[in-house]
């Protein structure tokens, strides 16, 4: 690290720390940034060592999983007050007397924190935008077109989180987004804050992807096929829509050679009931395609894979395409997956997708994109099937090194080190003090109405 870029003690926030697109990028950033001589801690409400990234129990990375008081829900309400209460315990936790001193924090998903930190704990903040939580509680979302769902009751709730959203956000130091995507919305949705978001895209440790496999690894044996494979990585959540896979392979089924699977593969939490119900839907979803799930199934539900099965089924000879089912996603950290192993991508022709994958003209193409219509995802997966072995080769190497030159783990460390020591080189902290004020407002609100919703 040259000299006048001097190592940082940093710290992370992060809400949950699981198996999801935000999560492998908060792990990779922390790896990084350790690589470039950074000091790292990662603070989070939930980390559970049978549902996370192997770097966050291994002892590679330094996790701080203080657990809260309170419930994800109450009687399946109150996520996001709860959320927010959540995170302020966790803030309580990182700024107490004893607690180690950092130079920065980075914080991600939530922002509740921030002005906390900078007031009480006097440290500046980076904060990483995924994408508005104000937009994801209203369900899938379509750039221009947010409705407030619900009750007039839920949409009274959900004012005062909103614009405590945008209020503790704005009092970020230097605020990051994952795409040119997100920022353009986060520019629509945040109009009071006045700063473009400067984007530095996620990025992945090409190394772990091009490690070695054990085949004989029973853990591997048992995923892997010597039939045509297509896979899909992603959390069970119904707006991940990997119905949309399950159909167009269905579709498609008698037209691809070998006997072809489907491999589903991602996350799961049996605390989240999203989870379940989208894992019940999808099993239903192939039963009624007469697909078999079971016993050499023609639909594999590979729930919280590890690392050397995700590597083994990127890198297996049978594995034929990458699909990336979710429409308008922020990133979408999948296709650089996909590319990154070569493997050719089908993703939807929206959000951060389009920034990550090249579709035309077809002789620079890494994937192909298309409308989340199953004729359409049906036909692309005909096409790639199609493909010659001198074709699938040119579009591999063309994959793996754009995935390389924009997607690695070292340009992404890199920006946000350069964020890092922005922020640090601005001095002390301090808000003022009509800012305080108003920030009181939502954290009484929350106090309060916890203290109202708790059942007696």
């Amino acid at each position: 690290m040259p000299a006048c870029m001097a190592p940082l003690r940093v710290a992370f926030i992060h809400p949950d720390l699981g198996i999801g697109g935000a999560e492998r990028l908060v792990v990779d950033a922390a790896l990084g940034l350790q690589k470039l001589g950074h000091s790292v801690d990662i603070y989070t409400s939930h980390h559970d060592p049978s549902h996370c990234f192997e770097e966050t129990r291994d002892g590679t990375l330094n996790v701080h999983g203080i657990h809260p008081p309170f419930p994800r829900s109450i009687r399946g309400k109150l996520h996001i007050l709860l959320a927010h209460a959540t995170q302020l315990h966790l803030t309580t936790h990182i700024l107490r007397p004893s607690a180690p001193k950092y130079d920065v924090f980075f914080v991600d998903q939530l922002s509740t924190c921030v002005p906390l930190l900078q007031m009480i704990g006097k440290t500046r903040v980076v904060f990483y935008c995924h994408f508005p939580d104000k937009l994801l509680a209203n369900g899938a979302f379509v750039h221009g077109q947010m409705k407030m769902r619900g009750s007039l009751l839920k949409r009274l709730y959900r004012m005062p989180m909103d614009w405590l959203e945008e209020l503790t956000t704005r009092q970020s130091d230097v605020i990051l987004a994952n795409s040119n995507f997100t920022a353009s919305v986060f520019k629509a949705y945040f109009p009071s804050i006045p700063v473009n978001p400067r984007v530095v895209y996620p990025g992945i440790n090409i190394e772990v992807y091009e490690a070695p496999v054990n085949f004989n690894d029973p853990e591997i044996s048992r995923v892997v096929s010597s039939r045509s494979t297509f896979i899909s990585l992603n959390r069970f959540e119904k707006k991940k829509n990997a119905a949309l896979a399950v159909s167009s392979f269905a579709l498609a089924f008698s037209s691809l050679s070998d006997r072809p699977r489907l491999v589903l593969a991602g996350g799961y939490d049996p605390r989240v009931e999203d989870n379940m119900l989208t894992l019940y839907s999808l099993i239903d979803l192939a039963k009624s395609h007469s697909l078999s799930y079971n016993d050499n199934p023609d639909v594999l539900f590979l729930l919280n894979f590890t690392t050397a099965q995700r590597t083994a089924l990127l890198s297996s000879p049978s594995t034929r395409a990458f699909l990336y089912t979710p429409a308008n996603e922020h990133f979408g950290i999948g296709p650089v997956e996909g590319m990154i192993g070569g493997v050719p991508v089908l993703a939807c022709d929206s959000g951060g997708p389009v920034e990550s994958v090249v579709d035309d003209p077809p002789e620079v193409r890494t994937g192909w994109l298309r409308a989340p219509e199953v004729e359409l995802w049906a036909e692309a997966l005909k096409e790639i099937n199609a493909l010659t072995e001198d074709e699938r080769a040119a579009l591999s190497s063309r994959a793996k090194d754009r995935a390389r030159t924009k997607f690695g783990m070292d340009a992404m460390a890199k920006d946000i080190d350069q964020a890092l020591h922005e922020a640090v080189d601005m001095g002390p902290t301090g808000l003022g003090l009509f800012a305080k004020i108003l920030l009181a407002f939502p954290i009484v609100y929350i106090i309060l109405h916890l203290i109202l919703s708790f059942p007696k």
